[in-house]
């Protein structure tokens, strides 16, 4: 029978040790760039180091020291969603530059089912992590509650409403749809829907509500549809939804720039033209809001600049600083284009 073959030996500090022709703490103190090393010693060592490819033991590390030097990225959304979402991207990247330059490494975890949940959990309960960040957390989340439990050091972007204790990092919804709304209102529209989504976490909830907030007396929950995801599918499910309970529909308030490139397949189905029979806005101002035609009129907000506030303030705990624990909400602006 064949058989594999057989892994390689990992080169050990002391087979540095005998190369260099030194001391094994001699060795280590080089590694570990410690003082009172002579500069042979130290020219000896990385030369053996090189010679028989010794790779440190980040794991026995770790072990030595209880920290992982790892922050975990906790992402509430479908697999699929998670590489399509630009502006989950844009949070991760933003997050990885003030990781990298703390010399910590970024774990993705993604939660898209029960499962995933428990799975993750008892990883973080392992000691694998450092701290955490949490994105798209709603209301009851387990894995919340989890990191609560466990006082691990912790961010959330955005604010799950039954979550007290943990800083986040988050924009004003409510206000950023109002405004957007607003201007819609303003292009002469009278027959105004939204195609709301996220309803269970703080950012569906306050877009909505800042949407009814600027209709005012007009708004009529008719006009409303709403889905678990923040999707291009929505978008589209959610036109067809609106067109068929009110074709006369003359304004639509997407609750994503996804959603709303969806929506304007709707309209392009229904042969309807946008801007001059339905204007359409959207929110985030991601990759999606240029790649739409017309391109999209939005509501900018800064997802790099969230991600590298919520990895601050990971970091800032781990150093034992005392941290708020009340949230930052970071402004946004209305991006006016030629959908509306």
């Amino acid at each position: 029978m064949a058989t594999g073959a057989a892994r390689p030996r990992r080169a050990t500090i002391h087979d540095v040790a005998a190369e260099a022709g030194l001391s094994r703490g001699t060795v280590s103190r080089v590694i570990n760039a410690e003082r009172y090393v002579s500069d042979d010693a130290r020219v000896a060592v990385e030369a053996a180091i090189a010679k028989v490819g010794y790779v440190r033991n980040t794991a026995a590390r770790n072990l030595k020291t209880q920290q992982s030097h790892a922050i975990g990225l906790i992402v509430h959304e479908p697999h699929s969603l998670f590489l399509e979402d630009p502006v989950i991207g844009a949070i991760l990247l933003g997050t990885n530059a003030i990781l990298s330059e703390a010399d910590y490494q970024l774990v993705s975890l993604v939660i898209d089912s029960d499962r995933d949940s428990d799975r993750v959990a008892e990883y973080l309960s392992g000691g694998f992590v450092d701290g955490v960040i949490i994105i798209s957390a709603r209301s009851g989340d387990p894995i919340a509650h989890a990191v609560v439990k466990l006082g691990i050091p912790a961010a959330f972007v955005g604010h799950p409403p039954d979550i007290e204790g943990i800083p986040f990092i988050g924009i004003d919804n409510f206000a950023g749809a109002k405004a957007i709304t607003e201007r819609l209102l303003a292009t002469g529209r009278r027959r105004v829907g939204m195609i709301a989504s996220a309803l269970d976490r703080d950012s569906g909830q306050d877009r909505l509500a800042g949407f009814r907030a600027a209709l005012g007396d007009a708004f009529d929950p008719s006009l409303v549809v709403d889905y678990p995801l923040y999707s291009h599918g929505t978008g589209l499910s959610g036109m067809r939804e609106l067109l068929s309970r009110a074709p006369d529909i003359d304004g639509v308030f997407a609750a994503s720039d996804s959603i709303a490139a969806g929506a304007l397949d709707g309209l392009r189905e229904a042969g309807r033209h946008v801007p001059d029979d339905v204007g359409i806005v959207g929110f985030d101002d991601s990759a999606w809001a240029l790649r739409c035609q017309p391109t999209l009129s939005t509501v900018r907000q800064p997802a790099d600049a969230l991600g590298r506030l919520a990895a601050e303030r990971v970091l800032s705990q781990l150093r034992g600083e005392q941290v708020p624990d009340s949230g930052t909400l970071l402004p946004t602006s209305i991006v006016w284009r030629d959908s509306a």
